[in-house]
């Protein structure tokens, strides 16, 4: 086991070493320059076309309403990362490397866009094994790069190793549920599958259905509880951004349990929890916005900011400053991913705090391992295309799916984060060739959109959608 954790260190430090993290950030500075910074700067345009359209239906061709495709993109996004992913940010990288995953959220808002951007473009309909609009990177890759044999091969690689990436989740569950009910991991891990199973036997429409409901109550109530902490201990938040800050640019040096960190952990460790937090750059926004219905791809984009700023900007931070403020990355070493942000909840609140967090947490895992149940899902759709043979893979696929959540949570947490940390490395590695390859047709629906199609709605006219899906799938 240890030789296989170095193997996947080693892999996993090439690409999230200084060229990873320049590619990422610098991407992620390139397309908000050439966007002129309407995700970051444009927030009432934004946050009308996301949180103020929640209960509308949406305009335009697609499967479910942007705001259910948006809530089933935010069930990957908003979990496990925002409360294990911190945690394990701030032990390996410090306090600074929270500071990090801000930018990093910040100049994701311009990548994620993008990746909704070709969703929504390369996106195809199926009739006959499905009734849906739907679209992954296998997708883009074929259609709008011509290339079926990668296109293939991606498909196979993304529905075969993307289930592993979900033990990180159920091994979250179980430890937390364990260190604040004492129940068996083997009585969580059934009650999660069984749930799991009936949801997303339902197919897009009963998953969108359920995480347009689940995801925002349970983020909402995450974060008055966080809040809570903060205003439990005003008189310290200063110092915690203090650190944030601080940090992010000097090393710090080890201090009770906490073993130090170079600015280098922070960056790297800030940067990857980022990423994996709001998915920004992986390519899992081209697979849940597809299905939207919208009048233009670049509405949908919005999205981009809306998905991010709540999941980084806000989840995200109070994840970290309760961390942070309770002390707890320093007085308690051997504890990490969720189980730290478990005993930073206890600190303040006593038992309901480590109730509150287990309960939180099973909701978060449950959420999005169905949400990531669907972004795989794709990939098999693209392997077997719209045909009888997909409506038979699509249920034994759920049995594999499963699997690895079911059998393999014990998994050591280390373990699991640097496997997930390899396999998002080489997702972000696929979804950059995209958007760079592409980014002359993602820049010619972003100016239709603002320079056309926009101001032609303000003038009181009514301009044809612009929609996609019509790609006929061949083999």
């Amino acid at each position: 086991m240890d030789a296989l954790l170095n193997v996947i260190y080693a892999i996993s430090d090439i690409l999230w070493g200084t060229p990873g993290i320049i590619a990422v950030v610098g991407t992620g500075i390139f397309l908000t320059i050439l966007f002129k910074g309407r995700y970051q700067t444009k927030i009432k345009f934004h946050f009308q076309n996301t949180y103020g359209k929640m209960f509308k239906g949406g305009e335009g061709e697609g499967s479910v309403s942007g705001f259910a495709a948006a809530c089933t993109a935010m069930a990957n996004t908003i979990g496990v990362g925002n409360i294990g992913g911190v945690a394990t940010a701030i032990t390996m990288g410090g306090p600074g490397a929270i500071f990090w995953m801000w930018i990093t959220g910040l100049l994701g808002m311009s990548t994620k866009a993008c990746e909704i951007i070709l969703g929504q473009r390369y996106r195809v309909k199926f009739d006959k094994s499905k009734d849906e609009y739907l679209c992954d990177r296998s997708f883009v890759m074929k259609n709008a790069l011509g290339w079926k044999t990668g296109a293939l091969i991606l498909s196979v690689f993304c529905f075969m190793f993307g289930p592993w990436t979900c033990c990180v989740q159920t091994e979250s569950l179980t430890s937390c549920m364990n260190e604040a009910f004492g129940i068996d991991p083997k009585i969580s891990i059934v009650v999660m599958g069984i749930t799991c199973f009936v949801t997303i036997a339902g197919g897009l429409k009963r998953i969108a259905s359920v995480m347009e409901k689940a995801v925002p109550f349970m983020a909402f109530a995450y974060i008055l509880a966080g809040i809570g902490i903060l205003v439990l201990n005003i008189d310290k938040v200063p110092g915690a951004f203090g650190l944030i800050f601080s940090h992010a640019f000097t090393p710090m040096a080890g201090i009770g349990g906490f073993a130090g960190a170079t600015v280098r952990d922070a960056l790297r460790f800030g940067v990857a929890r980022g990423m994996y937090s709001n998915d920004a750059g992986t390519g899992y926004g081209i697979v849940a916005h597809a299905s939207a219905m919208t009048d233009h791809p670049v509405r949908q984009s919005s999205w981009g900011w809306g998905e991010v700023f709540l999941d980084t900007i806000v989840v995200c931070s109070v994840t970290a400053l309760s961390i942070i403020i309770t002390n707890v990355y320093v007085d308690y070493p051997d504890v990490t991913s969720a189980q730290l942000t478990t005993v930073a909840f206890k600190t303040v609140y006593g038992n309901f705090g480590g109730w509150f967090m287990a309960i939180a947490t099973s909701i978060f895992v449950w959420t999005t391992i169905i949400g990531m149940y669907y972004s795989c899902t794709k990939s098999v759709d693209y392997a077997f295309g719209d045909t009888k043979a997909n409506k038979i893979a699509t249920p034994l696929y759920m049995v594999y799916y499963m699997a690895p959540c079911l059998f393999f949570y014990g998994i050591e947490a280390e373990m699991l984060w640097a496997m997930t940390d390899l396999v998002t490395g080489l997702y972000v590695v696929i979804t950059l060739i995209f958007i760079y390859a592409k980014r002359k047709e993602i820049m010619r629906l972003y100016n239709d959109f603002w320079d056309r199609y926009l101001p032609a709605l303000e003038r009181g006219e009514h301009p044809e959608h612009v929609s996609f899906g019509t790609l006929e799938e061949k083999k």
